[in-house]
């Protein structure tokens, strides 16, 4: 059967069709899709983890079990089950096991643009990498027949561009593949020093025989053309290659991307006059084949900077006479910022308002950036600010614990940052942890976690209550505020802020975005009473604009929060009349 699928479904539709049966991930843009599309297939246990480490390591645990198994993440997701990877590498696997990782090159959502090939050549796993829907079905797939082959778990590498893109997909039916017997086997699973030294050649050997397979296999394929110029290159830059340079150009396509061939390419080098290697991020390919003696030309044309397009590669390599279209007018930028209505504004504010320094997270609240509240002054990674907080406060003294807090999604506090608070406990800083909890993991698109009482198929599950879990590691002072009470806000902020021991606010209202929260009937300017001020403006409502120097509230954005008739001075803004 023929299906139009995105790369992440695709994946999604590989695993299954496989007969994987353990799927355990955490949400993370690009690579969310590919849990959610799996969990439609009743054959597959799938689960939210609270992280990527533990989700790489019920993966594991179910392939120790005998069952195919797999975890999916983002590529700054993969640093956080770095820890496991790196030894799963040694232990192999029972039934195989497939890690997917999703990389964004042009931070459409990251905070950086790390190329998760590294983690491939560092670890010794294999790696392939898809260049469209059909081919991340393929490897998917083909993925679980290498790693119970060769006993390794399979990395199998992402991008923004061909997870989200779609093309046409051939697919078939599952086949099960049941689960292997275990048996306990100590020297390869238990890798204390004695077993690990042991298999370390193992893995060496196990790349000796990657190298081999990828010299010849139906990952990889050569498209010669008349031209005596080649590129190789793999993923989505292949498409970009086809693209903008069709058949001008012979070809070699990399679908294992870890280990790279080697007779392979220096015998598709020595048919052509000049190679140009073209793929995003780091130059790993390139680096290859300079170790291999072969004069490439790569970095120096083509940047480790962003993605790339048919167009930067066209111009790059002399050919941008192609047409361009142009709408033939400037749009306006829409600058980033949090939705009408959204819990994390009025904490915000008063945040600002007080001049707070905040540390804060990964999340959708990270807009809090953005003009015109600027309410944050540093953002990391999952769990940072918490454990920032704690070294801020510990370097800064009494001078700053009181003008200081962070602030963390239910999510992300889940995730990572319950660590962090069990060391502000233990450690004895006076910080003040605020808790954004929305009820839901917005940022990737409304995923349930520990917090919320619902499993991924939305199913009820056990809830993690945060009050009492703050104060069981140690939090005497916990305290729950309402974010569209400003007044409210600025109170208990101060409150914790003098206290002197560890604190925690929750802010707690739900998502404005999620199907169980109805909206309130959309607010008014009462335009006699308007003096056009502008403090309604401060707070970064989209659904407020200005016209004719009064306020004017957009009723299709709208959601009733209230917060903007707190800001007004002059009672301007009304609730509309119950008809």
């Amino acid at each position: 059967m023929k299906e139009l699928l995105i790369g992440n479904a695709a994946v999604a539709r590989g695993l299954y069709e496989a007969g994987c049966n353990v799927i355990s991930s955490y949400p993370g843009t690009p690579s969310t899709e590919i849990t959610e599309f799996a969990a439609k297939y009743d054959e597959i246990y799938c689960e939210w983890a609270p992280n990527e480490k533990v989700a790489c390591e019920v993966a594991f645990g179910a392939s120790l079990r005998g069952a195919r198994s797999a975890c999916a993440m983002k590529h700054v997701g993969l640093n956080v089950a770095a820890d496991p990877l790196f030894t799963l590498s040694y232990t192999g696997v029972n039934g195989g096991m497939v890690i997917c990782v999703a990389d964004d090159p042009g931070m459409h959502s990251s905070q950086n643009e790390q190329d998760s090939r590294h983690y491939a050549i560092a670890s010794k796993i294999p790696m392939l990498e898809p260049a469209d829907s059909q081919e991340a079905y393929d490897f998917a797939k083909k993925a679980f027949e290498l790693s119970e082959k060769y006993d390794t778990p399979v990395l199998l590498r992402m991008c923004t561009r061909i997870a989200h893109s779609q093309s046409i997909v051939e697919t078939g039916e599952r086949t099960e593949a049941g689960v292997k017997d275990y048996e306990k086997n100590p020297e390869k699973y238990i890798m204390m020093p004695a077993n690990a030294k042991k298999r370390h050649p193992f893995v060496e050997e196990r790349t000796r025989k990657f190298v081999e397979l990828a010299e010849d296999c139906e990952f990889n394929r050569i498209e010669y053309t008349d031209s005596k110029i080649g590129v190789i290159t793999s993923g989505a830059s292949y498409q970009y290659v086809k693209e903008a340079l069709g058949d001008s150009v012979s070809v070699f396509k990399l679908g294992i991307v870890n280990p790279l061939p080697e007779k392979s390419i220096i015998e598709f080098a020595s048919k052509m006059d000049k190679v140009y290697v073209i793929e995003e991020l780091d130059g790993i390919i390139e680096a290859h084949c300079n170790s291999l003696g072969i004069k490439v030309c790569g970095k120096e044309l083509f940047t480790c900077i962003g993605e790339f397009s048919q167009k930067t590669i066209a111009k790059a390599m002399g050919k941008d006479d192609k047409e361009t279209y142009d709408l033939g007018m400037d749009i306006p930028m829409r600058p980033p910022m949090m939705c009408a209505g959204c819990p994390h504004r009025g904490m915000y504010y008063a945040l600002a308002k007080n001049k707070i320094t905040v540390l804060g997270d990964i999340g959708c609240y990270t807009l809090g950036a953005t003009p015109p509240l600027f309410a944050l002054d540093s953002t990391l990674c999952m769990g940072a600010s918490v454990s920032g907080l704690h070294g801020f406060n510990k370097a800064g003294g009494s001078e700053s614990e009181g003008k200081s807090v962070c602030v963390i999604g239910d999510s992300t506090f889940m995730h990572s940052g319950v660590t962090g608070l069990i060391n502000i406990a233990y450690n004895g800083s006076n910080s003040t942890v605020i808790i954004l909890d929305n009820s839901i993991t917005g940022m990737t698109g409304h995923q349930q976690n520990p917090t919320t009482g619902y499993n991924i198929k939305g199913d009820p599950a056990s809830k993690i209550d945060l009050e009492t879990l703050c104060r069981s590691v140690g939090i005497n002072r916990v305290r729950v505020v309402d974010p569209y009470d400003l007044k409210e806000c600025e109170k208990v902020v101060k409150e914790e802020l003098s206290a002197n021991e560890p604190s925690v606010i929750i802010s707690r209202i739900p998502c404005v975005l999620l199907k169980s929260v109805k909206p309130k009937k959309p607010l008014v300017v009462n335009k006699d009473k308007c003096k056009g001020c502008k403090k309604c403006m401060s707070f970064g409502c989209p659904a407020i604009s200005m016209h004719d120097g009064k306020a004017e509230i957009d009723k299709t954005l709208c959601v009733g929060c209230d917060v903007c008739t707190q800001l007004c001075p002059f009672d301007a803004i009304e609730r509309q009349v119950e008809e």
